[in-house]
């Protein structure tokens, strides 16, 4: 791993190979900035990312090239109705003297790909908390702890909802973002299908390993804040929760619940993040606002009003911004 000599060299570095890890994804998935931003500043900031989108718009391709670009362990789960918690934490066996034997589930990975979360029952989604929040699974009394960076990047399709198992809250707030995959613009879906249907095959390079990664991310946490900043975030998921003090009239019209204290949180790290990978040393509110919706939109509970006026998160997000 390279040794900068100043925390502003270190500070570049990340800038730089923001920029070379956008170019090296943007080779296979096209026309998804946005999102690559969103889900590299997840990563830097050590925090799991929910991807909600139609099917065919490479959410699976754009998280497998993530992790080949990061040169990190990458497992795929695909979550169905009959998976069992075992199927993700490992279980225990007799080995041929006899003796329990834990054998690993494909959560002992870097980078978790859960497919389609929400098609399993909750007791399966469940035993993805642990390992989300304390990092370690428990089986049969016996903690195991996982190797590190650790993300979980769980993909959702919002259209079909039979047979399938909402998340519930205290699963959602535990991911940093919740961030929607729209359809590419013409231009970009042109270059799209011109690249998938020849023969020629794109070979990503490595460009950050695991250990630089969880420099970073400690980089970032130390990354000056101004107390303008941290109060202009904490005021703003103050403003979601109805009926309280610093709450709008658009929040006591539409909303039954708001953000957490997590919120907060995620804002303020994400925006040192933001700021950062913009090439700036420290985060002004543009960088908090930058990321406000993909940090609330999934904490925030609509009212019955807000339903039948069509009234959207985002849409409410952006009066309060």
């Amino acid at each position: 791993m390279t040794e900068y000599n100043t925390e502003v060299d270190a500070a570049n570095a990340l800038h730089q190979y923001y920029q070379k890890l956008n170019d090296e994804i943007s080779r296979v998935v096209i026309g998804q900035e946005e999102v690559i931003r969103l889900l590299l500043t997840s990563i830097f900031c050590q925090g799991h990312c929910l991807l909600v989108g139609v099917p065919g718009l490479a959410k699976t391709l754009l998280i497998h090239t993530l992790a080949s670009v990061l040169d990190l362990k990458f497992s795929r789960i695909q979550f169905t109705p009959d998976l069992m918690p075992s199927d993700i934490l490992g279980a225990e066996t007799l080995d041929k003297d006899r003796n329990f034997k834990f054998i690993k589930g494909p959560v002992f990975a870097n980078i978790i790909l859960a497919d389609e979360i929400n098609r399993t029952p909750p007791k399966t989604q469940a035993a993805l908390l642990e390992s989300m929040q304390e990092y370690a699974v428990t089986v049969a009394g016996q903690k195991y702890d996982l190797d590190k960076p650790f993300f979980v990047l769980a993909t959702q399709n919002p259209i079909e909802q039979e047979g399938t198992y909402p998340l519930p809250e205290a699963q959602l707030d535990r991911f940093m973002f919740n961030v929607l995959l729209n359809y590419p613009a013409y231009d970009k879906e042109l270059d799209i299908v011109r690249s998938t249907t020849s023969d020629e095959e794109v070979v990503t390079q490595h460009v950050l390993s695991g250990e630089e990664i969880t420099y970073f991310q400690h980089l970032v946490r130390r990354v000056p804040v101004t107390d303008n900043v941290v109060e202009y975030a904490v005021s703003l998921v103050h403003k979601t929760r109805p009926f309280t003090d610093r709450a709008p009239d658009v929040t006591n019209e539409y909303l039954e619940w708001g953000a957490g204290p997590r919120a907060s949180q995620f804002l303020v790290l994400g925006a040192k993040c933001n700021a950062l990978l913009n090439g700036k040393y420290a985060p002004d509110i543009e960088d908090v606002q930058a990321i406000a919706k993909p940090t609330l939109r999934h904490r925030l509970v609509r009212n019955f009003k807000a339903e039948a006026d069509g009234i959207s998160i985002d849409n409410i997000i952006e009066k309060l911004l």
